[in-house]
């Protein structure tokens, strides 16, 4: 007899197995905009640490923990030096 989990697994594969190729390609693009999402907003917010945001990025989708983590930072993080210059926004430092 299958688990809970086992059972919504299989009927998970089974509804993947039913759908047409539209379908398909518009299931991928949107797993992996979700699964890209903290390294997408860390694009559309211009942060310093792209890179380092994107490689980190890979594994976290794995942990929910790690892409909240991620997903703080790419949106919490500093501007890059040139889009900062250029809207004049600049972070405050504490004394």
């Amino acid at each position: 007899m299958l688990s809970n989990l086992e059972q919504k697994f299989s009927g998970f594969l089974d509804l993947l197995a039913q759908m047409g190729p539209l379908q398909t390609m518009a299931f991928v693009i949107f797993f992996f905009a979700i699964w890209f999402l903290p390294s997408l907003l860390a694009i559309f917010f211009n942060r310093g640490h792209l890179g380092k945001i994107f490689l980190a990025n890979i594994p976290a989708g794995l942990s929910w923990i790690a892409w909240v983590a991620l997903l703080v930072w790419a949106t919490t993080g500093k501007m890059s030096g040139k889009l900062a210059k250029n809207t004049g926004l600049t972070v405050r430092r504490w004394r």
